[in-house]
């Protein structure tokens, strides 16, 4: 296969993607009677164009940044983990657990608990499906999906008979106490025009020094290596001394507590108490913003910024245009998966045989 260069594949294509996907959904939104700019320039203002619009899209953006590291790593030693959703879930439990379990003075004292505890949770639920996979030989993508709805049920089972508050009949814990709240955006950019209802908290932060960490990992540290060349090849891998079985656990075991820290953004910095459902959909969104960052980690970084756009800015055109219903956002941010992911091919292979005439030419 022709090797195409790393500008091409990481910018242009994806970009080349990113723009079918908002043409054919433009055509939708025309086909309903609606003008498909007007659609565009509202999500665009929606998610970008105010304080208020950026709060939400870091936030979202800090839960898909998570969960699409989450798939990154795995998929580095060529494991499929989708199950995101269900180790975010555990994670957010562990967050809560940890935050109702100590009057925390000061929020510096209760995010770096939060940070290792959620992700040992989420890890300890990976954990099973790898040993499942190491040493059963269970396919990772059948163990994940179920370790899903496990988790979900757990944690139904969780809060309406354990760790509810008695004479409360919502499915929620009491809330955490006032040293365990993060700082939002209207703390620390109130000069920017941040409101006090703005989600988007510090959990941000953590999330970037979260792609910096898997970068230095994968690319700059022995063990990357080791998990990158497992992936290509694991009978080389085997040969040249690689245990497949200690790769296998590691390489799901940081990929589950990278989705484990998805809690803190969720329970910790927005609800402030465990919800029901506190992931909603972010762990199967991991695996688009995986796909379309090219699982490295800036890819995974703009990729989330970009899906955490299309959910604030969905929101909006939902509201401003009623003729946009939640499932036509849906169809957008189907649109935008389909062209990244599955129709990928479509465009990579004309510029792979455009580079390989190059190459030719110039033997």
């Amino acid at each position: 296969m022709t090797k195409i260069p790393a500008w091409v594949d990481i910018a242009l294509i994806p970009f080349i993607n990113l723009l079918l996907a908002l043409i054919v959904s433009g055509l939708v939104i025309l086909y309903i009677g609606e003008n498909p700019f007007e659609a565009i320039s509202i999500m665009v203002n929606g998610a970008i164009g105010s304080a208020y619009g950026w709060g939400y899209t870091l936030y979202y953006a800090t839960n898909f940044i998570f969960t699409g590291l989450a798939v990154a790593v795995a998929y580095q030693a060529r494991f499929f983990n989708i199950g995101g959703e269900g180790q975010a879930a555990i994670g957010s439990l562990g967050v809560a657990l940890v935050c109702l379990a100590v009057p925390w003075p000061h929020w510096l004292l209760a995010l770096p608990a939060a940070i290792i505890i959620g992700a040992l949770f989420g890890a300890a639920w990976a954990a099973i499906p790898a040993y499942l996979q190491a040493k059963r030989g269970s396919h990772i993508v059948i163990t994940t999906i179920m370790f899903n709805f496990i988790a979900s049920a757990l944690l139904v089972y969780l809060l309406v008979n354990v760790m509810k508050p008695a004479g409360v009949m919502a499915p929620e814990t009491a809330r955490f106490p006032e040293g365990a709240h993060l700082p939002n955006g209207y703390d620390m950019f109130s000069w920017l025009g941040f409101s006090r209802s703005a989600p988007m908290n510090v959990t941000f932060f953590v999330a970037v020094a979260c792609c910096v960490l898997v970068y230095l990992l994968i690319w700059r540290t022995r063990l990357g290596y080791q998990i990158r060349a497992f992936g290509q090849s694991e009978k080389a891998a085997v040969y040249a001394g690689i245990n497949p079985v200690k790769i296998t656990m590691i390489t799901m075991l940081i990929s589950g507590g990278l989705a484990g820290l998805m809690g803190i953004n969720a329970v910790m910095g927005e609800a402030e108490r465990l919800v029901i459902d506190p992931v909603q959909g972010a762990g199967f969104v991991g695996i688009a913003v995986a796909l379309m960052g090219r699982n490295h980690p800036l890819g995974v970084f703009l990729a989330g910024l970009l899906f955490g756009m299309l959910y604030q800015g969905g929101g909006e055109l939902e509201f401003e245009i009623p003729a946009v219903s939640r499932e036509m956002i849906l169809v957008i941010q189907a649109m935008v998966i389909l062209f990244t992911g599955a129709l990928d091919n479509m465009i990579r292979r004309p510029f792979e045989k455009f580079f390989a005439r190059q190459q030719k030419a110039g033997a």
